[in-house]
């Protein structure tokens, strides 16, 4: 039986802890880090995190996860960059619509496989 990992919960957890201890280090120490604000860096750490999970899901073959997360870091990278509110609407959608892909089909495929596990 072959063994299956999750690298994405620990993907998203060392991503988390990241952007925490940034915005923790932007909030309570120093307002910059290497010249740039430690909060706006704990956000791209964010973009990155969710950039390595699409590329892990394209590597097990599951292109609609590795879309909406590449969709979802995209859309964060857009907003972060963007200079007017146009562009911050449109990397906030691009943002909504991978976050709402991935949160609904996360859901139904936790589902499927508890009533897979249930029925052996």
């Amino acid at each position: 039986m072959a063994e299956m990992v999750d690298v994405q919960q620990e993907t998203i957890g060392v991503g988390t802890v990241a952007a925490l201890v940034l915005y923790g280090y932007g909030t309570f120490v120093d307002e910059t880090l290497f010249g740039y604000e430690a909060t706006t860096l704990a956000m791209w750490v964010f973009v990155g995190t969710f950039a390595a999970v699409a590329v892990f899901h394209g590597a097990y073959g599951r292109r609609d996860f590795a879309a909406a997360h590449g969709t979802a870091a995209l859309g964060l990278g857009v907003f972060l960059l963007a200079s007017d509110g146009r562009q911050a609407l449109l990397g906030l959608l691009l943002l909504l619509g991978g976050g709402i892909y991935i949160a609904i089909t996360t859901i139904r495929v936790r589902r499927e496989l508890n009533e897979a596990a249930g029925s052996e």
